[in-house]
């Protein structure tokens, strides 16, 4: 049996702190965004750290039997999108982070964890 969005959410949370991410956050978007129902967003501070958290995303949707549908971006680019269809997933480096400021622009999704 599939799992729901939201278990497969937590597991790419899991998986990103396993890798050291920092600042990682799960919104809850299914109420403001037409074409996602969470957004998992987290900090690596270098390249490589950036494309291990990646692969360890990588290695939880095959577990899993899930597939991105889209990927867009590389760890030198500072911001890695994976996008699952019902999940996205923004991996960045610090600074593409606070000049993106995604949960500014997603404010009024609600959090639904975050670990520094």
């Amino acid at each position: 049996m599939p799992l729901e969005a939201i278990e497969i959410a937590k597991k790419i949370v899991e998986a990103a702190t396993d890798k050291q991410a920092s600042d990682v956050v799960l919104l809850d978007t299914r109420k403001v965004c037409s074409f996602a129902d969470y957004f998992v967003i987290c900090n690596g501070e270098s390249e490589r750290q950036i494309e291990a958290i990646r692969e360890a995303i990588d290695e939880v949707l095959k577990k899993e039997a899930t597939v991105s549908h889209h990927y867009e971006g590389d760890a030198n680019s500072g911001w890695v999108l994976l996008d699952l269809g019902e999940i996205i997933v923004h991996i960045f480096s610090p600074f593409e982070r606070e000049y993106y400021q995604l949960e500014k622009l997603w404010s009024k999704a609600p959090v639904v964890l975050r670990i520094m």
